[in-house]
């Protein structure tokens, strides 16, 4: 029960913070650089898609640009890769 409690406290946060990137509070960037626990699990894929003006077809050529792959997690990504996707995102938003 505490796990089942955990994951649905980790979707909750999850879910406000992709409602906050389609309404500009929050900057992908900062989100590169420094990820919450509660994200680092969370395939970067799906939150480039929560972006605005950003549809799977531009998510995908972002990630490919960046050599970085759709089903990577913001934990799993190297500096070298926060770094190049934190430019093309950031000019996203």
């Amino acid at each position: 029960m505490d796990a089942l409690s955990r994951a649905n406290e980790v979707r909750a946060l999850r879910a406000q913070l992709k409602r906050d990137l389609k309404a500009r509070r929050m900057s992908i960037g900062a989100l590169l650089v420094d990820p919450p626990p509660y994200l680092k699990t969370a395939q970067v894929f799906d939150i480039v898609l929560a972006l605005p003006k950003v549809e799977r077809v531009k998510a995908t050529k972002i990630l490919r640009s960046c050599r970085v792959s759709p089903s990577k997690t913001f934990g799993g990504l190297s500096e070298r890769q926060r770094a190049e996707l934190a430019a093309p995102l950031d000019r996203q938003q």
